[in-house]
């Protein structure tokens, strides 16, 4: 009965279309039941910081989601859910750098969060406290975690979002000191805070010794006073020792003015 080879080719064409049709149907079907299903489960991965802590935990990612959407992920359907709303939401909070929301084929919430790393602790000429991150945003004090950064306290202004953008501001060159220092290894190991006086010089404080090391402004004769400050400490130091003086200053040109005790 189908023995033309024209009929024959043309149900194959036939058979292949129904075919696909009903693969098409079949998908759509199976996305609008994933759609309809409420949303299995919420995981929460939090990136620890390079010292394993957390300033934000996974309990408190769950509650900004709530906050912002009025209910937990768990209890909204699958189809409702906007991964690239959800991201941004937690990409408001302060100590968020990034996230990541993916809804996976069993209708899991998967969230993975990357902390702002701290570099620098601050408190201000008004005695707010709060910490700079690694691009020079504003990060509030954890309540899980105390980042182990340098220390910064003295005359420094009111933090403002735009202070890097800005020629001059306070800010500015605490934060382009501090780089400085975490760059390298001698100063990340040796300063554990910078205090600013009232005529904007910058104060080192060492972990080891008692003793203050005036660095005076921010400025292009940085590296030489680094290298003066590198130089005393390898020869200078050896020789005298860590608790003869109260006082290293480095700013006047191609000098180490030290005060005795």
């Amino acid at each position: 009965m189908f023995n033309d080879p024209q009929t024959k080719a043309s149900l194959k064409r036939i058979a292949w279309v129904g075919g696909a049709f009903l693969t098409i149907v079949l998908i759509a079907a199976a996305v609008e039941r994933k759609k309809e299903m409420t949303v299995a489960a919420t995981v929460v991965e939090v990136q620890p910081l390079e010292n394993g802590a957390l300033l934000i935990d996974s309990l408190d990612v769950i509650k900004i989601i709530e906050r912002s959407f009025g209910m937990p992920l768990d209890e909204q359907a699958a189809g409702l859910i906007d991964e690239d709303r959800v991201e941004r939401v937690l990409e408001e909070d302060p100590f968020v750098k990034n996230a990541e929301v993916v809804l996976t084929a069993n209708s899991q919430i998967q969230i993975n969060v990357e902390q702002r790393q701290p570099i620098l602790r601050v408190m201000d000429n008004l005695g707010v406290q709060y910490y700079l991150d690694a691009e020079g945003a504003k990060v509030p004090l954890s309540k899980h975690f105390a980042a182990r950064t340098l220390v910064a306290t003295g005359n420094i202004p009111p933090y403002t979002p735009e202070f890097l953008t800005k020629k001059k501001h306070g800010m500015k060159d605490l934060f382009a000191l501090t780089n400085y220092i975490l760059a390298d290894p001698l100063w990340k190991a040796m300063f554990e805070q910078i205090y600013v006086n009232n005529r904007d010089e910058f104060v080192l404080v060492p972990k080891v010794g008692d003793q203050t090391i005036i660095l005076g402004k921010w400025d292009a004769d940085i590296e030489d006073k680094f290298s003066r400050l590198r130089t005393f400490y390898k020869e200078g130091m050896s020789r005298e020792g860590w608790q003869k003086y109260h006082s290293i200053d480095l700013r006047y040109r191609g000098q180490v003015v030290c005060e005795r005790k």
